[in-house]
């Protein structure tokens, strides 16, 4: 028997064993065959399969975008400009949600310079301007 159990496959790809079963159970990594013990008996190359997965997590995509990617990645039709479509579209992502993170930490400055630490919290400049947002 040439496979790895789901220990051995976990250490090889440095993730914890639930992780595994995860996967499996979102249809990024197949289930595998067992062992007439009843044991998972996974083939080595999971081992990449699942390092591929936290590179692309690693890289902001979600488990359902790189659940395409995979697909993508066997779809004999797919084309490198298919791929990189997908990419330029995460970058616009991570581009929106720097946007949004400076527009946050400007108003977040704004309302920590206007208070001055002292004082009953129903004097808070910070706590008066999230109220009266909810108004």
């Amino acid at each position: 028997m040439n496979g790895l159990t789901i220990g051995q496959l976990a250490k090889q790809a440095q993730v914890n064993i639930e992780t595994i079963r995860y996967y499996e159970r979102r249809g990024l990594l197949p289930e595998p065959p067992r062992r007439e013990s009843g044991y998972r008996q996974y083939a080595p190359d999971a081992v990449k399969r699942i390092q591929f997965i936290k590179r692309a997590q690693e890289l902001g995509f979600s488990l359902k975008e790189i659940q395409e990617l995979l697909s993508l990645r066997v779809d004999p039709w797919t084309t490198s400009a298919d791929i990189k479509r997908r990419a330029e579209a995460k970058l616009a992502d991570i581009d929106t949600k720097l946007r949004d993170l400076k527009r946050m930490k400007t108003a977040l400055m704004k309302l920590t310079a206007a208070c001055r630490g002292r004082g009953p919290s129903s004097e808070c400049p910070i706590l008066d301007a999230l109220e009266s947002r909810m108004d």
